[in-house]
């Protein structure tokens, strides 16, 4: 009779283990990343994704395997990809505001710079704060300025979007926002041509045109094939968010996993300015590409830097998600890149998951630099201009006039 109780007790005992076990397991899982060492179910697909050998990462793994699933490469016509973007930004003036009324331009007319198209000629006040970055916008507008009918718009060239969504929309053109906070209508930076961010002495008069940059970053990622690159995080860029402070000291904390020190922006005073270290040289942006793990963070706003590093082949680590420019709503976390908290409390973690996942985070840098090469095209950003200022001037409620006092904005000579 004992031995009999003895037994079922044992039964019992397993029983509530195997669930309790369960229980921790599912978790952990949901947590993203710590380890569990119950055995992977037997009906599981034997793949990169659920192999028992990489049981302590599994996740990660689990969130790549189900964003890859899920996700359907968009078509490389007529830059479809970034038509979402479009319909979400000019909402507001289809569905609430009943269109754009002159009033809304003119009361407004501090918060950009004031552009005219009449007659498929470019207008424009005479006032521009950031010369070259007008010149950057002007560029892709009279690329197209044959196809496009009468209006007039504001485009915002500094850095900071224009219109909070704690007020009445206002509608500005801004290359970067972030889409719960902000009205703006995002279009592509003047970056694409010119008026970039000067980076004395590599980049004197900016970070250099897309196209350009698009033949040069690649030449240098052939040179650092996968196999030969170096095995850690890297980053080089000036203080202008503290965001990116916790990298920076734990670059001097654990060198083998990641080189990340800052540079010297214009408002450097002292070490202290770099976290009581000097500032280095600046690098390139070819010269990342021997490095795998590649580090994104926001500037003043969205980052410039961020298109290239792709070019590169290697992983980037985005971190953040808030701000945006036009394209990046097409790229999704765990299909194109490695998504890391703001706060970057999972950083290193992120870091040893990728040092032994290899094969896995190499496939991500792969489809990464293949959506930007594949979609992030000069002709697409013609493209999103011209679908962009065609949808716009539809919900113009007046016909423009031609303010005599505007001057006429020409290509310039090539």
């Amino acid at each position: 009779m004992q031995l009999v109780i003895v037994l079922k007790c044992v039964v019992v005992v397993l029983l509530v283990s195997s669930c309790v076990s369960d229980d921790v397991c599912q978790a952990k899982e949901d947590h993203g990343s710590e380890s569990c060492t119950s055995e992977p179910a037997r009906d599981q697909d034997d793949n990169k994704y659920t192999q028992t050998s990489n049981v302590k990462w599994r996740g990660y793994l689990k969130k790549i395997g189900k964003a890859v699933s899920d996700y359907t490469e968009c078509s490389t016509h007529l830059c479809s990809c970034h038509e979402d973007v479009i319909s979400n930004d000019l909402r507001i003036w289809e569905d609430k505001a009943g269109g754009i009324t002159k009033d809304m331009i003119t009361k407004n007319n501090d918060r950009g710079v004031h552009y005219q198209i009449i007659n498929h000629k470019l207008y424009r006040e005479d006032k521009c704060m950031f010369p070259n970055r007008c010149s950057g916008v002007e560029h892709f507008i009279l690329l197209i300025i044959k196809k496009l009918p009468d209006m007039e718009m504001l485009i915002n060239v500094r850095d900071w979007p224009q219109s909070s969504k704690h007020g009445s929309p206002i509608p500005v053109f801004s290359f970067s926002k972030v889409m719960n906070q902000h009205w703006d209508i995002m279009y592509p930076a003047w970056t694409f041509w010119e008026g970039g961010p000067a980076v004395w002495p590599i980049y004197p008069t900016g970070l250099g045109r897309w196209d350009e940059q698009r033949e040069i970053i690649p030449r240098a990622a052939q040179q650092w094939p996968w196999k030969n690159k170096l095995d850690k995080g890297y980053f080089r860029g000036s203080r202008t968010s503290s965001d990116r402070d916790p990298l920076i000291l734990m670059s001097r904390k654990h060198p083998d996993l990641v080189d990340a020190q800052y540079t010297k922006n214009q408002s450097w005073r002292s070490k202290a300015d770099t976290l009581g270290e000097e500032p280095v040289a600046e690098v390139r942006l070819e010269d990342h590409c021997q490095y795998k793990y590649l580090f994104n963070f926001r500037g003043v706003a969205a980052s410039f830097r961020l298109k290239h590093l792709f070019l590169c082949d290697s992983v980037v680590f985005h971190v953040g998600e808030e701000w945006l420019e036009f394209f990046y709503p097409a790229l999704k976390p765990w299909v194109h890149y490695i998504p890391v908290r703001q706060d970057l409390t999972d950083v290193q973690e992120l870091l040893e998951f990728a040092k032994q996942n290899d094969d896995v985070v190499q496939e991500i840098a792969e489809r990464g630099r293949n959506f930007i090469w594949d979609h992030l095209k000069m002709e697409d950003i013609s493209c999103y201009w011209e679908k962009l200022l065609k949808r716009y001037t539809q919900l113009l409620k007046y016909t423009p006039k031609r303010n005599k006092d505007y001057k006429q904005i020409k290509p310039k000579a090539s």
